[in-house]
């Protein structure tokens, strides 16, 4: 099979597109003929390593994938060969407190297919069975590939960790971002009103039409201003923050009385200052987010399956393309999601 490898850290020099063996699904296993798979962030620090981290090299990136199931392993009951799927990219133990309690994401044994084993940018992916969730017939395997990381990510934040209400001011930084993208959405979904920021005007126009409710230029306006005067003075409830440095310690002075920032990430940088006076006198709540739970990417799926969320994708590359589309990711010119074609002959 096609396989796309990392074996040294570095540019995009260090995706090489190799012929591999057709891997065999082990009990309680079973092997996808990809169809799609989409490119996150993740598959950039795959690439280019992180400090202090070690990864599992050579290694097989793609935590989203589609497909067909092409074999199963011993011990697998629920699903036959022919069933179109999409992964659930976070896999656990399934034993310890955390995982009984439904919070499989802070397991101790916690992996993300293509950062912890193997991925899906390949011709075929061998994952656990409980990982799979049914694509409805005629649903698109590229859209299917496009929204778990991105939505469950977005959710958990929203959701389960903010709590969000109807009728809350919700600020989601970098619209573009896939994450972003799918929190307008889910944001709008329960009722929220919603400002963006983006680094052009183009990508404000992609995120109004996404539909937020105002939206500003951060490299035109300063957004704080447009933010405090958006909410009618520091009555933002809700920041959904994944730069850093650049926007959380003004983020603190926006929220209203019980406000809470989340947070999944720090792109700008993660060490900063933050004045802790807002942060006690208005009982604000500062809270981290890393992916979710399984019973999270059902109600996800539920609500992509049947419309109410939609994911964007942004552009398409071929398996062969994936240099061009590693720097298509970095560039930050994106809205949306990168797909790799691996097999659109996949109905």
């Amino acid at each position: 099979m096609r396989a796309i490898r990392v074996h040294e850290h570095g540019d995009g020099n260090a995706l090489q597109l190799e012929d591999l063996p057709v891997p065999e699904p082990k009990p309680g296993e079973v092997r996808i003929k990809v169809a799609w798979s989409a490119l996150n962030h993740l598959d950039t620090w795959v690439r280019r390593g992180v400090p202090g981290h070690k990864f599992p090299l050579p290694l097989i990136p793609g935590c989203d994938f589609s497909g067909i199931i092409d074999a199963c392993g011993k011990q697998v009951e629920a699903w036959e060969v022919g069933d179109r799927v999409c992964v659930n990219p976070g896999f656990f133990c399934g034993k310890c407190p955390h995982c009984k309690s439904g919070n499989q994401h802070l397991c101790g044994g916690f992996g993300i297919y293509g950062e912890t084993t193997h991925g899906g940018n390949a011709d075929y992916a061998v994952v656990r069975a409980e990982n799979l969730l049914l694509v409805p017939d005629g649903f698109p395997l590229s859209i299917a590939a496009a929204f778990p990381l991105t939505y469950l990510t977005a959710w958990r934040m929203l959701v389960e960790r903010c709590q969000i209400r109807e009728g809350e001011k919700v600020v989601v930084h970098a619209a573009g971002s896939g994450v972003s993208v799918a929190a307008t959405q889910i944001a709008k979904h329960f009722g929220a009103e919603v400002m963006i920021t983006a680094g052009t005007d183009e990508k404000v126009q992609k995120g109004l039409q996404n539909g937020a409710d105002h939206g500003c230029n951060y490299q035109k306006e300063d957004w704080a201003s447009i933010a405090k005067e958006w909410a009618g003075g520091s009555k933002v409830d809700i920041i959904v923050d994944h730069v850093g440095v650049d926007t959380i310690p003004a983020g603190i002075w926006l929220l209203a009385k019980g406000g809470r920032l989340v947070t999944c990430g720090v792109t700008s940088g993660a060490e900063m200052k933050l004045h802790f006076a807002p942060i006690f006198f208005k009982s604000l709540s500062i809270l981290g987010s890393t992916m979710g739970s399984p019973a999270d990417l059902k109600q996800v799926a539920e609500l992509v399956w049947s419309g109410l969320l939609s994911p964007i994708v942004d552009s398409q590359y071929s398996l062969d393309e994936i240099r061009k589309a590693h720097d298509c990711l970095g560039s930050r010119d994106v809205f949306g999601k990168i797909l790799l074609e691996v097999d659109s002959n996949l109905a």
